[in-house]
């Protein structure tokens, strides 16, 4: 009877890395300041009630929380009064930015890539993983390659065992 040939896992032998994007998927609570809540008739900002309302506002409610500040409204709304939400909500919120949630989830989503090192990466193999449990928009992909691309010697886009090339340095 012959000896049969080990199996040898070709993967772990070739040298890529595998990145994963759900690595950097945006942690902690996310929560809305809609400055409509604090006009009057929903459309008008008055500023001495304005000051006083925020004044009066209980804002430990965002404490450690990432906040989008937006108006809901279809209102005029002074830069001055944005400001002032975030001079209030800068000493208590964690992440704060003007937009929505779909912005302040990729605004942050960008930011936690942002620490990548990119040169841990030089002249490696780079599979960029492609399917997870949690649903990663494009731009996330595109934000790697372009973090990548200049120090990789290769980026894949896929699982390790099934791959699409994207970049070989030449």
């Amino acid at each position: 009877m012959a000896m049969a040939e080990p199996i040898i896992n070709k993967v772990s032998e070739s040298g890529l890395i595998t990145l994963d994007p759900e690595r950097y998927y945006p942690k902690g609570e996310m929560a809305v300041f809609d400055l409509k809540d604090f006009l009057f008739m929903g459309l008008i900002l008055k500023e001495k009630d304005f000051r006083e309302a925020l004044k009066n506002f209980n804002w430990e409610k965002f404490r450690n929380k990432n906040i989008a500040v937006m108006c809901s409204a279809d209102a005029i709304i002074p830069v001055w009064a944005y400001m002032l939400v975030m001079s209030y909500l800068q000493p208590v919120a964690g992440e704060i930015v003007m937009g929505d949630e779909k912005e302040l989830h990729k605004i942050i989503f960008l930011k936690n890539l942002s620490a990548i090192n990119a040169y841990e990466f030089a002249d490696k193999r780079i599979v960029i993983k492609g399917c997870g449990e949690t649903p990663i928009e494009d731009f996330v992909y595109a934000e790697i390659t372009k973090l990548l691309r200049p120090v990789a010697k290769s980026i894949m886009y896929g699982e390790p065992c099934s791959t699409v090339p994207i970049f070989k340095k030449k």
